[in-house]
């Protein structure tokens, strides 16, 4: 199989998107960078033509933050999605206000999710 993370030619735009993450994923990403569980995840990661906001190669799951604007994206998050399940990575998504109101119950559902048995993901 052809390499396909973190792509040359998506380097610019994941640069982009670390540079200006949003708030919700500041907070998010520094409950996942202090690797509470013991995973190591990376933000703006590539696959194919897709950038994932947070994935963790080992567990195979890839972390999406969804605001206001992917309420017009429907089709693109779904096309995105089943690519990523294609390969055997399990997507889950996150409103932004889930993040902010209840940042509790999303660890809930991160760590469940991190204790499922997988088998890391070749790259």
């Amino acid at each position: 199989m052809a390499h396909i993370h973190n792509t040359k030619y998506l380097r610019p735009i994941r640069k982009s998107l670390r540079k200006n993450m949003t708030e919700e994923e500041v907070i998010l990403w520094s409950v996942l960078q202090n690797n509470k569980w013991g995973y190591k995840f990376r933000r703006q990661h590539s696959i194919g033509r897709f950038i994932a906001d947070f994935f963790c190669p080992v567990k195979r799951l890839i972390l999406e933050l969804d605001g206001s604007q992917h309420l017009d994206n429907k089709e693109t998050d779904e096309e995105r999605t089943n690519y990523f399940e294609s390969l055997g990575i399990k997507v889950i998504r996150f409103w932004n206000s889930e993040i902010r109101n209840n940042l509790n119950g999303v660890m809930i559902k991160i760590e469940e999710e991190l204790r499922k048995s997988t088998t890391p993901l070749s790259e």
